[in-house]
């Protein structure tokens, strides 16, 4: 969760992404944070984040990030 934390800070520094719940909602993450994130993830992670997870849902909050992270990795 820590290594999602820093990726997620060198994005956007000024926010507290580990009390925050609307990312998306609150229009913090924009399609190029996005898409970075998404990339990002792959190379951190090593798993591969199909059409379908990119739902609003998923990026609201590094927790949901978190478990669809983690989600993917099992599959």
């Amino acid at each position: 969760m820590e290594e999602l934390l820093d990726i997620l800070r060198e994005l956007h520094p000024d926010v507290d992404f580990e009390n925050c719940g609307n990312l998306i909602d609150g229009k913090i993450l924009d399609s190029i944070d996005i898409v970075t994130l998404v990339a990002e993830i792959g190379d951190a992670f090593d798993v591969e984040v199909p059409a379908e997870e990119l739902t609003p849902e998923n990026f609201n909050s590094a927790q949901a990030l978190w478990a669809m992270i983690q989600r993917l990795d099992e599959a």
